[in-house]
């Protein structure tokens, strides 16, 4: 053919080919799927602290062991409330005019998926002290530390955030831990990547390959309800980073649930209360977040919890009905916090 003998018609045709499968393979899709897939409502984009945390994130090789996907599959469960889809993502644009990486894939999952991480793990003080020693708050982990994120100050400045460390954490006499600016601007992105509830009437995706027990049935009866849902795993997902599994916290940053009079109490307002509305009444330990209310706990879920709380580690309070919770779960959305 003649097109081989002219180096002109060759690469000009084999230049034309490139641009048509660009435009038909790669532009186009993406031009659609960009149409078609806008936020979720209620969504947000990322505020000028999160995307310069976005940058740390980066910076920093989180993103090389920390994946932001949602597999479709019932394991997933652990990190996201559903699977992911297209929309979560349509907040996501370049970093900046060069520079894309709009959604962060991750390469593996060393680490924890982190697409549902600002609703598991909302407390910025948790946040914090896992960035500065992840062994204080998860003995098992591999993740390294990033002391240089922190500074030691003999006397904090107005506007400062002084990192609570636990009782027995190696301190440097008479001086305070201070998060610097990328600090916070990492946990501030950390805290954005949340799963954005879907519109009313609109079904999830399920889980792939779900695991069908006798469990897993839809119970008959309040007393099945509260046997269905786990309030082990339950604590395990929204309670334990900080509380630890043996519930004994940790002392100087985290409060124990183990033999706590609140826990215990036969009354259980107070302690739905904190789980639904958050507690920060108390300079020793860090903040608690409205994990209840940030998770969407339901009464059957947040019965489970207190539950579990009450009857474990040695704790031996009476169980609460799905009933009672229910009432103060009314009480709650009704009055004032009481705290």
């Amino acid at each position: 053919m003649e097109i081989f003998n002219d180096h002109k018609k060759l690469f000009g045709a084999a230049l034309l080919l490139f641009v048509g499968l660009s435009l038909f393979v790669a532009i186009m899709p993406a031009l659609r799927n960009q149409k078609n897939n806008t936020p979720l409502p209620g969504s947000e984009a990322l505020s000028g602290d999160a995307l310069a945390g976005k940058h740390v994130f980066i910076s920093e090789g989180c993103v090389a062991c920390h994946s932001q996907q949602v597999r479709n599959v019932d394991m997933d469960k652990t990190w996201g409330s559903r699977p992911g889809i297209a929309a979560d993502y349509a907040n996501n644009t370049r970093m900046n005019w060069w520079m894309n990486t709009a959604t962060l894939m991750g390469t593996e999952r060393t680490g924890p998926d982190l697409t549902d991480i600002g609703n598991r793990l909302p407390s910025a003080d948790w946040h914090l002290l896992h960035l500065f020693n992840p062994r204080i708050v998860v003995d098992q982990s591999i993740m390294p530390a990033y002391p240089w994120l922190f500074e030691w100050k003999n006397t904090p400045e107005a506007g400062d955030k002084v990192i609570t460390l636990p009782d027995g954490t190696v301190h440097k006499k008479g001086r305070n831990l201070v998060a610097r600016k990328e600090a916070l601007q990492l946990v501030a992105y950390l805290q954005s990547l949340k799963q954005t509830p879907l519109p009313d009437g609109t079904t999830p995706p399920e889980f792939l390959y779900r695991n069908d027990s006798a469990q897993d049935q839809i119970p008959t009866s309040n007393s099945e309800q509260l046997l269905k849902v786990d309030g082990a795993r339950l604590y395990a997902a929204n309670c334990q980073a900080c509380h630890q599994a043996n519930g004994e916290g940790l002392p100087g940053a985290f409060p124990p649930l183990k033999a706590s009079p609140i826990v215990v109490n036969d009354n259980p307002e107070i302690l739905i209360e904190i789980l639904m509305k958050g507690y920060n009444g108390r300079d020793e330990y860090g903040e608690m977040p409205a994990v209840g209310t940030n998770n969407s706990l339901t009464a059957e879920e947040v019965a489970a919890i207190i539950n579990h709380e009450r009857t474990s580690w040695g704790n031996n309070a009476r169980v609460i009905s799905l009933e009672e919770v229910k009432k103060i779960l009314e009480q709650i959305e009704t009055q004032k916090p009481a705290l």
